[in-house]
């Protein structure tokens, strides 16, 4: 039998709450580093990230109502006071209403690589979002990805290569809720590493 999820409204964010830029410290009613993960997916990296920092401040956005429900009943469960997470679209939530220079690390972790062609400009990687990033991204701020698509990892890659005037590259630190052979740790990654599929990783720090 399917256990039934709970709401949690202390850890959400509704997109109707929002008239102007956010403001994180009001949002977790403190100061302190800010992680934006986009596509939390069931938040197996906020829920092990955010118990590991417990000084820093996390906020998930997922766009799917099925991860974004699940996401929210495990945080709530867990009782974790410095995550917050909001069902929105990503692109839209980080152009109109997150400000400049205010995030200190951005978590990208298995975004649809929308494999083909005709597809490839849903991709969430493109010059104007990876613009959005790095205006938004504090000086010395992170940028770290990973994705199972050879293909879309290479376009990754020349897109920030690009901005090397802006970004250089770092070395990725696996995650906290990472195991051992493991990047993130996130159920994307372990489902793929069953299969033998290579991940591709990438880290960068505002310059």
């Amino acid at each position: 039998m399917a256990r039934t999820l709970k709401d949690y409204p202390s850890v959400t964010l509704k997109a109707e709450d929002l008239d102007d830029k956010i403001d994180f410290d009001g949002i977790f009613g403190r100061s302190g580093a800010v992680h934006i993960e986009i596509g939390t997916g069931k938040a197996a990296f906020l829920l092990n990230e955010a118990r590991a920092r417990p000084d820093a401040n996390f906020f998930g956005i997922e766009r799917a109502s099925r991860y974004y429900r699940y996401a929210v009943d495990r945080i709530g469960r867990w009782g974790l006071t410095n995550v917050r997470i909001m069902r929105t679209d990503a692109v839209h939530f980080l152009t109109e209403f997150v400000p400049d220079n205010s995030v200190d690390f951005f978590h990208i972790y298995f975004p649809d690589p929308w494999p083909k062609k005709r597809h490839h400009k849903r991709r969430f990687f493109c010059p104007a979002n990876l613009g959005q990033l790095i205006r938004i991204l504090k000086t010395d701020g992170r940028l770290k990805i990973a994705t199972d698509h050879a293909e879309y990892f290479e376009q990754i890659r020349k897109l920030t290569a690009d901005e090397s005037d802006r970004l250089e590259e770092i070395e990725f630190v696996p995650t906290a809720g990472a195991e051992i052979g493991e990047w993130v740790g996130t159920n994307f990654e372990r489902k793929y590493l069953k299969q033998n599929i290579k991940i591709y990783t990438l880290a960068l720090r505002k310059i």
